[in-house]
């Protein structure tokens, strides 16, 4: 039987996944996957409630709202994969010594794509004393349009993941003022299914969260570069040595998870920092919203 996975988007920081269907460790687990193309952050979700997929990757973040919405909620996590937040806050050259309190006096464009960016980074202010509603926030418009206007000058601060920051670096256009992966654990990307499809495929999502845990293994000992040479054709429109400096970066924070095992401290995490920005109504629990029978 075929497994049906769902990309999220695609994107740098999923470059782990991309290397364990391009190293055929699926296969080798003997389970055989079709990796099928999501254009729109989430949309898994919806084709998995609609039983056109079996299993997408993406954020907890849709789990635990799916659960607090409804407690019996149909969805749930399993397989760790990103373990930190991706995103940056990357401004002009001439600004040194950066605090999150200047945001508040700062020309600012968060994400607009997907929310957890912002809710995680709203928390971030909390934590410093910050009220998020100070700052006067541009209006939402793509990672890429908000980029272009950091180019122009025509936004001191912007939200964005790689391959936006070392694109800025390489132009001279601006700095990372701040990593969020700097936070600490966040559970950021997970595999995601329902109740009942990982009853049916449980031997084949028990093979594809082994797979995983192998390619993490080859991550640990081959690296960002040899990382970014077999995940090269998932990404032809990014220079080589900028998915080279991206995966690098990504690499020495440590954003990708080490085992498969989903993060206590860093589902906990990010369950605060939707409940404080009213994402969420109250604190996820982790056994309803995670399965590691997988593992």
């Amino acid at each position: 039987m075929t497994i049906r996975l769902a990309e999220n988007f695609r994107a740098v920081f999923y470059a782990p996944l991309y290397a364990a269907q391009a190293l055929g460790l699926y296969a080798q687990e003997g389970v055989k996957v079709e990796l099928i193309g999501s254009s729109v952050p989430g949309d898994g979700v919806s084709a998995l409630l609609n039983d056109r997929i079996d299993v997408t990757w993406g954020g907890p973040m849709r789990v635990m709202k799916a659960h607090d919405l409804e407690r019996n909620a149909p969805l749930v996590c399993f397989c760790e994969i990103v373990a930190r937040d991706p995103f940056f806050l990357l401004g002009g050259h001439n600004r040194t010594g950066f605090e999150l309190k200047q945001l508040s006096s700062l020309r600012f464009a968060t994400v607009s794509e997907v929310p957890t960016p912002w809710m995680c980074l709203q928390n971030d202010l909390r934590e410093q004393g910050i009220d998020p509603s100070s700052l006067a926030r541009q209006p939402d418009q793509s990672m890429a349009a908000n980029f272009e206007a950091l180019c122009e000058e025509r936004l001191d601060v912007v939200q964005l993941f790689e391959p936006y920051a070392s694109m800025a670096l390489q132009r001279r256009v601006g700095n990372i003022l701040y990593a969020a992966s700097d936070r600490g654990l966040t559970v950021y990307t997970t595999f995601i299914a329902t109740r009942s499809g990982l009853k049916r495929h449980s031997d084949e999502f028990a093979g594809m969260t082994r797979a995983i845990g192998r390619m993490q293994a080859w991550l640990a000992e081959n690296g960002a570069d040899e990382l970014a040479k077999i995940t090269a054709p998932f990404f032809p429109q990014i220079d080589r040595n900028i998915l080279v400096s991206s995966l690098r970066r990504y690499a020495e924070a440590g954003i990708w998870a080490r085992t498969p095992d989903v993060s206590r401290q860093g589902f906990a995490r990010l369950g605060e920092c939707l409940l404080s920005g009213g994402f969420i109504s109250r604190m996820p629990i982790y056994e309803d919203c995670v399965d590691q029978s997988l593992n």
